[in-house]
């Protein structure tokens, strides 16, 4: 089957793009670029970081900009996803949600609409077992936004390694964080993938941090021969 994977460039639609090459034909992704940080449907840390790894993927990227605005944002994805049908003959669309009954309802409803699959490779996933595929996948992740106690200014920019994942799991025992950030609590961006051709090479960034909130913002970044 031909398919488009929803792609923000953080772990879990790289873990889904993976699944879905795996046994259908990607023809695309499909980001979409929120103008509002605070999104209900889309991530925003360092988004416009997709173009590369799409380009690291050797996949074309259908890209939309959208103001954000609650439920109407969905009207600029259903735009991407009929353009993405348009263009590369799609006959379903692949999705990274793990948890997110508000995302995977939404895209369903989109899918049904323009007569389309819709693939949740990593639904309802145990978030242990999720965070061990992607290390032992080979995949570098690292944390590029955080918006919950007790995560300090240290995490943005953490590369998400067994021992990171190890504290991730305390957290989970003592605060209740989700594991894997399916509470929000934080964002991840992929610098390399079993798939990619080169990795992704950060060269500037800054950081934002107050309360227990902030964002590792790249600046500049290009793609180099991997590892």
């Amino acid at each position: 089957m031909k398919l488009a994977v929803l792609f923000s460039g953080g772990k879990d639609s790289c873990l889904a793009l993976q699944k879905a090459m795996e046994t259908d034909e990607v023809a695309c992704l499909i980001t979409i670029v929120s103008e509002n940080p605070e999104s209900y449907m889309f991530h925003t840390p360092n988004i416009e970081l997709t173009k590369l790894q799409a380009e690291a993927a050797g996949l074309p990227l259908v890209r939309r900009v959208t103001k954000g605005v609650r439920e109407k944002e969905l009207e600029d994805l259903k735009a991407a996803i009929s353009e993405a049908a348009e263009r590369f003959g799609i006959e379903g669309v692949v999705t990274g949600a793990v948890e997110s009954v508000y995302q995977s309802s939404r895209v369903q409803k989109i899918c049904d609409d323009l007569g389309l699959w819709c693939f949740n490779p990593l639904w309802l996933k145990d978030q242990k077992e999720l965070l061990e595929e992607i290390l032992d996948s080979g995949f570098r992740v690292i944390i590029s936004g955080v918006f919950a106690y007790p995560f300090s200014r240290e995490w943005l920019g953490r590369m998400i390694d067994t021992h990171a994942v190890g504290e991730l799991l305390e957290l989970h025992k003592k605060y209740s964080i989700s594991p894997a950030g399916e509470g929000g609590e934080f964002e991840t961006t992929v610098l390399d993938a079993p798939f990619f051709r080169k990795s992704v090479d950060i060269k500037d960034f800054a950081v934002e941090y107050s309360e227990y909130s902030g964002r590792m913002i790249v600046k500049s970044a290009g793609l180099s021969e991997k590892l």
